[in-house]
């Protein structure tokens, strides 16, 4: 196999390790909302959403 093929092989799981950590660093920690906010939210959202159809 030729070195380039290995190069792009190395260059694309490099890729997919960065996306993995910047997905994971912005992701919003669960523990964020206390159940009761989130209920709240949703309730809210469902409010919304059968407001506007």
């Amino acid at each position: 196999m030729p070195w380039s093929w290995k190069v792009i092989g190395l260059a694309g799981l490099a890729g997919v390790a960065a996306t993995g950590l910047f997905v994971k660093r912005n992701r919003r920690p669960q523990s964020d909302l206390t159940p009761e906010e989130l209920r709240e939210r949703l309730h809210r959202r469902l409010a919304d959403a059968r407001g506007s159809t």
